[in-house]
């Protein structure tokens, strides 16, 4: 049976009403189209669905504003949020023309990074796990207009966290939440999960085993939408800000990344922390590239109000093994299968695809040019000396900065045209719109310090 005839049979057990194409723009966000299963022709199955790319920003010009929606027919699972039983089926853009992967699309820029880490022979897999922070807000109340800007997150039932990180309830208030939203993660496809509750007021991390590259990247899409929809549900707002909350810790995406070749774990060895030199050389091409990384690992204005030194977030650009303080971490492991590094300055707006393909081709880079990291800094990062910080390495100071690195260092990217820099150029024109849109609106604090004579 082939793929399509098993969605089409799939389609009739489960008297689906709906089927939904789904895919990523630059931003990270989902967008859809929908069609109804009784209309569905099965050649949109095979050959994708045409959809207008000049609607999408940064995408098609309008002169060439045809696109397609190649559905990956491995990539399916039921909206359990939907009214009416309906399918979603995660797609690629791709040319009308070719059917290839469009330049743009990042799930396509995903599936090229994997391809090249292949032809790079340094390893045929890449496996990547997911520790996704963010917060659950009673209420969320935005103004925005030409005579008023000004946010409150008002503090209820979920913002009364009495008893600290890792309370047992009563004073583990999101508790029956995260149950449930890893009740419907479970039903949507998404392993091995697990939950808790995180540092700040109302603040929920949610994490997933290691898998593919593409298939992580797509479970993290997922768990994104689950979450805003199970809050929803109960009247709750899910806020993927990297800091909300004035006054409360920032949210982080934690990945965890290992290498394979075959059952071999490339990042297992017998170096510091029991790390190959091949690790060592992924983990100094991550922070050769740091600063360009950051434009795609922590892609908002806001993502720097995070990343800030005297806060409780990973700014130097270290690595050492079990040590939070560090900007990539190499977590405990008591098998050469579970030898993994720790990124741990992504935040959860990044957009899945870009992040991780841009963080694995750095990786690569380092290890083609055998790049070195440097010592371990086994130490609390947070509290050293500022002449001692000094002389360490920082992730990007500002969403700006960030763009202006990656604008001059992208050829670890363009290898292979996993990125062509066509992407690199359109990914930077949205990124500095938003922060000139940001930019010309008038900040609370302004009008609190000099508003008022």
């Amino acid at each position: 049976m082939s793929d399509v005839d098993s969605i089409l049979r799939l389609i009739r057990d489960e008297n689906l009403r709906t089927v939904d194409f789904r895919f990523t723009d630059l931003a990270g966000r989902w967008r859809h189209r929908s069609v109804e299963a009784t209309d569905l022709d099965p050649a949109l199955l095979s050959d994708g669905i045409s959809i207008d790319g000049s609607a999408v920003p940064g995408w098609r010009d309008i002169t060439e504003s045809d696109l397609l929606l190649r559905p990956d027919l491995h990539a399916v699972h039921l909206d359990p949020f939907a009214a009416q039983p309906t399918l979603a089926i995660i797609c690629d853009g791709a040319e009308p023309g070719t059917g290839l992967g469009y330049e743009r699309d990042p799930r396509s820029t995903a599936a090229r990074a994997v391809t090249w880490l292949a032809s790079a022979r340094a390893a045929d897999g890449v496996r990547v796990g997911v520790d996704l922070g963010f917060y659950l807000l009673d209420e969320l109340r935005l103004e925005s207009g030409p005579r008023a800007v000004g946010f409150s997150a008002p503090p209820g039932t979920v913002g009364r966290t009495t008893g600290g990180y890792l309370a047992m309830p009563p004073h583990d208030p999101t508790h029956d939440i995260r149950a449930e939203l890893a009740t419907v993660l479970r039903g949507m496809g998404v392993p091995r999960l697990r939950h808790g509750q995180g540092g700040g007021t109302g603040q929920i991390e949610v994490g997933f085993g290691a898998d593919a590259l593409l298939a992580s990247a797509d479970r993290l899409q997922m768990t994104r939408y689950a979450a805003t929809q199970v809050a929803a549900s109960y009247g709750k707002v899910a806020s993927f800000l990297a800091k909300p909350l004035p006054g409360e810790p920032g949210s982080g995406l934690r990945l965890h990344l290992s290498l394979w070749q075959g059952e071999r774990a490339v990042f297992a060895g017998t170096g510091y922390a029991d790390l190959s030199q091949a690790c060592l050389h992924f983990i100094a091409g991550v922070i050769t590239h740091a600063a360009a990384l950051n434009a795609f690992t922590n892609p908002t204005t806001n993502s720097y109000r995070r990343l800030r030194p005297g806060q409780d977030a990973p700014v130097l650009l270290a690595y050492a093994a079990h040590n939070r303080s560090a900007a990539i971490r190499v977590p405990y492991a008591a098998t050469a299968g579970a030898k993994r590094i720790e990124l741990r300055f992504p935040d959860p707006c990044a957009n899945p695809y870009l992040a991780m393909a841009a963080v694995l081709m750095a990786g690569l880079d380092g290890i083609e040019r055998r790049l070195e990291p440097g010592d371990a800094m086994d130490r609390n990062l947070y509290d050293l000396p500022p002449a001692e910080a000094e002389e360490i390495g920082r992730v990007a100071p500002s969403l700006g900065a960030a763009l202006d690195a990656l604008e001059a260092d992208h050829g670890f990217l363009t290898k292979g045209d996993v990125m062509p820099l066509d992407l690199i150029e359109a990914y930077v024109r949205v990124k500095r719109a938003e922060i000139e849109q940001v930019e010309r609106v008038p900040h609370p604090v302004e009008l609190q310090l000099w508003g008022t004579g």
